[in-house]
């Protein structure tokens, strides 16, 4: 019997030093109560608020969430990433020095006989055909390879800026209003997919479509939200140091 832990939407880097500090040590003891009996731990984007990864430079800060994830995946737990539209910009860093698996889109995958279809969730909606435009130009790996060449210290402000940007825009959407994303899960669920999990629209979500189900995972900024998959049955919890 497995178990499988999902979290997105952490932004870690998003306030104040002081903020992401305490968001860190959250992410941290929810981590070390998984370690108890998770098989896998998936992180469906946006851990970030901005990350652009150099050859042989990563953002500053973050050590000790990045040291937590090595020690899970020495533990023998898989760990995957799906890169949300705040933190895509990754090389190898992840896989070499973490031991991770990373996925660049979406991600099908089999657990408790369950087929679950994950996917961060940017550009579902609607209206952000714009979006879906600048994601192929942001993720072009021509276009990746010439932003490397700005030395660290102008590339992450820059990135750093256009993530705020990009947050600002996001901000005043209805994500959870924006019938894309249901429509897409219950394309999925159509498909044959038992569950479809997303993040991106900061909302959690918990919703039965036809045979399957349809989960958001909300965000760590407001909501500390979680799926669990266990012996097939998942549920959408929130942590706490009490949990």
């Amino acid at each position: 019997m497995s178990t499988a832990y999902f979290i997105s939407d952490a932004h870690l880097g998003l306030g104040p030093r002081k903020n992401e500090r305490e968001k860190e040590r959250r992410l941290i003891a929810f981590l070390d109560h998984i370690e108890r009996d998770a098989s896998q731990l998936f992180i469906v984007g946006d851990l970030f608020d901005a990350w652009f990864e150099y050859r042989t430079v990563i953002p500053k800060g973050f050590h000790r969430l990045l040291t937590k994830l090595n020690d899970i995946t020495m533990k023998g737990i898989e760990a995957h990433y799906l890169p949300g539209n705040h933190d895509y910009w990754m090389r190898d860093y992840f896989q070499v020095e973490l031991g991770m698996k990373t996925h660049n889109e979406s991600l099908d995958i089999m657990i408790d006989s369950k087929r679950i279809y994950l996917c961060h969730g940017d550009g579902i909606s609607k209206g952000d055909l714009g979006y879906r435009i600048l994601k192929k130009i942001l993720r072009n790996r021509f276009n990746v390879w010439l932003y490397s060449w700005l030395h660290p210290d102008i590339g992450i402000p820059i990135a750093r800026s256009s993530s705020r940007s990009s947050r600002q825009y996001t901000s005043v959407k209805k994500f959870h209003e924006d019938r894309g994303m249901i429509e897409l899960a219950q394309q999925k669920i159509t498909e044959g997919f038992d569950i479809v999990i997303m993040g991106h629209c900061h909302q959690p979500v918990y919703e039965k479509i036809g045979n399957g189900l349809y989960i958001n995972l909300g965000d760590w900024i407001n909501h500390n939200t979680y799926a669990v998959l266990n012996d097939g049955n998942i549920q959408l919890k929130q942590w706490s140091d009490n949990t």
